[in-house]
């Protein structure tokens, strides 16, 4: 150890004009390696690849909750179908549903509220109140911590249905229509202009 340093000191003194190193100087040369050490360790590139991969998850779960959202309306289509092709004159029957937005997941979360009321008086008799408040919200996990569990959905919101286009081989009677327009408005709560009823080739 020893050797070491007396061959680093010999190294300095030949880079350095005159040849004497000053503890000043050798104190600054020491810190700027230091400082060239904590530049070099790759501490920002990691946080960045860890920022792509987080960015990377947050698409793959955009294109899994569209691939949900469509295949929520496939079912609704198809459980619409099944009903429809029960009903008195309707025949076979065609179902597309595009719908408002997607599903909503409601997470869990442990609100704390603080609430403080100050009044002061002067010495003219006057008051004055002053009220503070302050909250809280903390995420609930289904682990202990954040790091060992997913969190909490306390509910899950479906999506809304925008609009309803039905092919129906009976969707020339009058009747039929009026049928199929008041089921669809049953089910879905959708405003009767935005259900289509037409007939099916």
């Amino acid at each position: 150890m020893l050797e070491d340093r007396k061959k680093w000191t010999l190294k300095l003194k030949e880079l350095i004009p005159g040849g004497k190193l000053k503890k000043d100087q050798i104190l600054i040369i020491l810190l700027a390696g230091i400082l060239l050490l904590v530049i070099a360790i790759p501490s920002g590139s990691g946080s960045r690849d860890k920022g792509s991969a987080k960015s990377g998850g947050a698409g793959a779960s955009a294109g899994s909750s569209e691939a949900d959202q469509n295949s929520y309306a496939r079912e609704m289509e198809a459980h619409l179908e099944e009903v429809l092709s029960q009903m008195a004159g309707v025949g076979d029957v065609t179902v597309m549903i595009t719908l408002k937005s997607s599903s909503e997941k409601v997470v869990e979360k442990d609100v704390e509220g603080e609430s403080e009321s100050v009044t002061e008086s002067d010495s003219q008799g006057g008051s004055r109140t002053t009220q503070n408040s302050s909250r809280g919200e903390t995420t609930v996990y289904d682990g202990n911590s954040s790091q060992e569990g997913a969190p909490y959905i306390s509910k899950e919101i479906s999506p809304q249905v925008e609009g309803v286009v039905v092919l129906a081989s009976g969707g020339n009677n009058a009747v039929v229509v009026q049928n199929i327009t008041e089921a669809v408005q049953a089910l879905f709560g959708v405003d009767t202009h935005k259900i289509k009823i037409m007939k099916k080739n």
